[in-house]
């Protein structure tokens, strides 16, 4: 069990500012704690399962931030756009002010699952490659796939800049132009690398799939949610990453 923290630095530390202001909402009257409002910035609270309101904003305490975002198309993950938004503007400010970053990067054109965290043993982990931690990409492609494009990426496809080989560890093919590719490297733009290479072109690209971990279907586009220990088991079951 964690030791009871102040509340100012219980708000501090989940991205509420710095802590004089934090001190500022509890005087203010714009904090409650558990559905009662705080008094106090230097009352002691235990953190397990802590529910705060901060200026009207329900919040729930985690100590570190893990978070499945579904990223729609036109965005790109940086701080430091070139020619999209970036997909920290569909964040919340406090896990902005706390330092999440992206655990990979999506294509400004893809879709789908993105993980967020300001765990940096976590995002090493979850992006190191001797990890071996699959994604499951939903590939709509220009022309109908054929076997022979399928049995290409299995086997192994060469990309310009690299003579080894690219393979993807499995295919479904789910329709004439619609093709669930799992894989575990992260090279630039592989997926769209790797069908043009097996004879074929994306026209649209979703990952749906991290490790065992499915996005769910009510997570609608550009919004958020909480990972709990559960989640992190799928993401890399096996693995040790929490």
């Amino acid at each position: 069990m964690a030791k009871p923290l102040t509340l100012e630095k219980i708000l501090f530390s989940q991205g509420f500012g710095t802590r004089r202001y934090c001190s500022d909402l509890v005087y203010a009257d714009l904090v409650k704690v558990n559905g009662v409002l705080a008094e106090d910035p230097e009352e002691k609270i235990p953190p397990e399962n802590l529910q705060l309101e901060v200026d009207g904003q329900a919040w729930e305490f985690h100590e570190k931030a893990y978070v499945a975002f579904h990223k729609p198309v036109g965005y790109e993950c940086s701080h430091k756009t070139s020619h999209h938004p970036s997909v920290y503007g569909l964040l919340p400010q406090p896990l902005i002010e706390r330092g999440i970053q992206c655990v990979g990067r999506l294509d400004w054109d893809t879709t789908g699952l993105l993980l967020l965290s300001d765990d940096g043993q976590f995002i090493h982990k979850m992006t190191s490659p001797k990890k071996n931690i699959g994604k499951i990409y939903d590939i709509t492609t220009a022309e109908p796939i054929t076997q022979k494009q399928i049995d290409h990426l299995l086997n192994g496809v060469i990309l310009d800049d690299d003579p080894k080989p690219c393979f993807a560890k499995a295919c479904v093919q789910k329709e004439d132009k619609l093709l669930a590719m799992t894989i575990v490297e992260g090279r630039y733009h592989q997926v769209k690398r790797m069908l043009a290479a097996a004879g074929n072109h994306v026209a649209g690209l979703h990952r749906s799939t991290i490790g065992a971990y499915t996005m769910p279907t009510d997570l609608a586009e550009g919004q958020w949610r909480w990972l709990y220990p559960q989640d992190l088991q799928e993401l890399g079951k096996n693995i040790d990453i929490a």
